[in-house]
């Protein structure tokens, strides 16, 4: 992790040495009347802004997390060959449910607004699939929303999950461990979306309830829940 911190403080270097560079031949043609113009000044200065912009975003703390000390825990625990064969997640579906949102329009955009707050990206809609007329249900009716997450998107949302959402629950008891499909795939459920300080309970319209599943690459439940029990998941001892 120092080389690769080392290797950007490099990067980061060259360029800034390269912008400097560039600034100095500018100020070469500045100094000669008849080669020099200020539109062709203007023109090459965003190159090495261009550069500077290329710098690599700070690695999430959650995948810090998981390449420092969650994965050499694992190889511990599960006597792995190498770091490839250690279980990760691949990615994290949160979803919302509207049953209400068939008599109310608005509540569509509202939940949306919350989604989009929590997780930082856009949700997509999910239609249902037939009418049903006992629940005035038609072909195509808006009845939720999902999102999936992955990579820093996926490590930032677990982060704020497991380090603020579940602590900020009244009377925690911790996480079922019943919760897993067989597959090293995990799901909970959290009953309103207040929970996430992005969300200001004065300003939502209703209290709505949240389904997450993390998908892990996991071959056994057993895998699974060691794994996210080594990230901070509070799993209750029962």
């Amino acid at each position: 992790m120092e080389e690769k911190n080392e290797q950007q403080i490099e990067e980061i270097a060259e360029v800034e040495e390269t912008g400097q560079e560039a600034g100095k031949k500018e100020e070469g043609k500045a100094a000669k009347p008849k080669t020099a113009t200020p539109r062709a000044s203007r023109r090459k200065q965003p190159v090495a802004e261009a550069k500077v912009g290329n710098v690599p975003a700070p690695t999430p703390r959650m995948l810090e997390r998981y390449k420092q000390e969650v994965a050499p825990a694992m190889i511990k625990d599960f006597s792995y060959g190498n770091v490839m064969q250690v279980p990760r997640v691949s990615k994290v579906v949160v979803n919302i449910g509207l049953a209400e949102g068939l008599l109310n329009p608005k509540a569509v955009e509202a939940a949306m607004g919350d989604l989009t707050a929590i997780v930082g990206q856009r949700p997509v809609t999910t239609k249902a699939k037939k009418s049903i007329a006992g629940f005035k249900l038609r072909k195509g009716m808006t009845v939720g929303m999902m999102v999936t997450l992955r990579g820093s998107r996926m490590w930032e949302f677990l982060d704020r999950l497991l380090n603020v959402a579940l602590p900020r629950i009244r009377d925690f008891r911790g996480i079922p461990r019943h919760s897993f499909d067989g597959r090293g795939n995990f799901s909970l459920g959290l009953r309103e979306q207040t929970m996430f300080p992005e969300i200001d309970y004065n300003a939502i319209d209703r209290l709505r309830g949240l389904q997450i599943a993390i998908v892990t690459t996991a071959k056994t439940d057993e895998e699974s829940l060691r794994l996210l029990e080594h990230l901070g998941m509070p799993f209750s001892k029962n």
